[in-house]
């Protein structure tokens, strides 16, 4: 059993810095509802190692990790393909941003049709802003594949969005709620 010091650091970390795993796990799914469920479950295998962590600094890494072989996990699975964000965004109230809110949408769309571990590749790069190293680390893999697929995950964003393909709409870090 975890104690109470324990859980109160994890409680801590929680607080501090699920936001932004929210924002880099929406990104990797596209889809709110499954970001959600991505975070707790990374939280959950989370909690269960932090009492073997050597340093709780490096929580937000081990939990990183588990948010992006999770949604490769679950990209690779035959059911989740099924499921697909609506095809019509709700009305915006604020007037003057359609231009960039197609943008961003077009972004997403193409984010969407990347396969996992590109996604997850430029997600970690771009919007985390994470070093070749960083990511390697974080997806287990050589820094050449990350190059590699960081390469032909931009060249296939390039195909697909033209020249609205601005990654400043990536790392903007504003995510739906």
């Amino acid at each position: 059993m975890m104690a109470a010091r324990d859980r109160a650091a994890f409680a801590d970390f929680v607080a501090a810095r699920s936001g932004a795993l929210h924002r880099a796990a929406y990104l990797m799914v596209g889809d709110v509802g499954l970001a959600q469920d991505l975070v707790q479950e990374a939280l959950t295998k989370t909690y269960v190692a932090w009492p073997r962590l050597r340093d709780p600094a490096n929580a937000e890494a081990y939990t990183r990790k588990a948010i992006t072989t999770t949604a490769i996990t679950w990209f690779r699975r035959k059911s989740w393909y099924g499921e697909r964000p609506a095809d019509q965004l709700p009305e915006t109230s604020e007037a003057g941003h359609a231009d960039a809110v197609a943008v961003r949408t077009s972004l997403m769309d193409a984010l969407a049709q990347l396969p996992p571990r590109q996604r997850a590749v430029v997600v970690l790069r771009y919007y985390e802003d994470l070093t070749e190293a960083q990511t390697a680390a974080v997806l287990g893999c050589a820094v050449g594949t990350v190059k590699s697929q960081g390469a032909a995950a931009l060249g296939k964003l390039r195909a697909l969005m033209g020249d609205q393909l601005d990654l400043t709409d990536l790392i903007s870090k504003e995510v739906p709620a």
